[in-house]
C-alpha cells in the first residue's frame, strides 16, 4: 500500500515539513544534519549544517554559523544557496532552492544565542575563525575551554561570533523512491505552483 503522499501534492508538502519539525529536536532524523551549498560561478562549496528552526508558514529554515567562517563571505555576495536532504528509511530526498539573510548581534540572532546550551557554545569561543590556517593540529580553544572549563557567564564571549542563517525557502523539489514506481515533484512557492516531475 502506497503512502498517502504518493500522488498527492498537499500531502507530499505536509509530510516534507513533518519531517522538517521532526528534525529540529529529533538528533536521529536524518533531516536534522542536511547539507547546505552557497558560493558563486567561480567559487561555491557546501557543507553539513545542523538544522535549528522549521517555520512552515513562513517557510523558513536557520542554521547557526560563526561570522567569521567563509560561507558568510559568500552569502554576503550571493544570499541564493542550495540545501539537499535524504532520508534513507523514508527513501525521500527533498532539494531546496533558499535566499539566506544572516542574523549578527540582531534580535534574531540574541533569541537564539538564549536557547543555545553551555556546551554548544564553546564552538564561538575559538581566537581564530573556522577555517584559519594553524601550523599544529588543533580544535583552536584554549586548553581549558576544550575541557568545558568555563562558565555559562564565560560562554557569553562567544555572543560577538555567533550568527543565524535564515533561509527564505523558494523552491522544493521531492523525490520519493518506491519500488511501484519513483515519483518526483517541484513545488514553486513564490508561485504557488506545482509540478510533476519525471524522477
Amino acid at each position: 500500500m502506497q503512502p498517502a503522499y504518493y500522488e498527492d501534492f498537499s500531502e507530499i508538502i505536509k509530510k516534507i515539513w513533518s519531517m522538517l519539525d521532526d528534525a529540529i529536536t529529533n538528533r536521529s532524523s536524518q533531516f536534522r544534519t542536511p547539507t547546505f551549498i552557497c558560493g558563486d560561478q567561480l567559487d561555491f562549496d557546501g557543507r553539513i549544517i545542523v538544522l535549528r528552526k522549521s517555520d512552515q508558514k513562513n517557510n523558513l529554515l536557520q542554521f547557526h554559523s560563526d561570522i567569521r567562517s567563509d560561507k558568510i563571505e559568500k552569502l554576503k555576495k550571493n544570499s541564493k544557496a542550495a540545501m539537499l536532504f535524504y532520508d534513507k528509511e523514508e527513501k525521500i530526498q527533498v532539494r531546496l532552492k533558499v535566499d539566506c539573510t544572516i542574523n549578527h548581534e540582531n534580535d534574531v540572532a540574541k533569541d537564539s544565542w538564549s536557547k543555545t546550551q553551555h556546551i554548544s557554545r564553546k564552538c564561538y569561543l575559538v581566537d581564530n575563525g573556522p577555517g584559519s590556517e594553524t601550523e599544529i593540529p588543533t580544535s583552536g580553544l584554549k586548553p581549558e575551554l576544550d575541557n568545558f572549563d568555563y562558565t555559562k557567564e564565560q560562554s557569553e564571549e562567544g555572543y560577538r561570533n555567533f550568527t543565524v542563517i535564515q533561509c527564505e525557502v523558494k523552491f522544493i523539489e521531492w523525490l520519493y523512491l518506491a519500488a511501484k514506481g519513483h515519483r518526483r515533484a517541484r513545488f514553486n512557492l513564490e508561485d504557488n505552483k506545482n509540478t510533476w516531475l519525471i524522477p
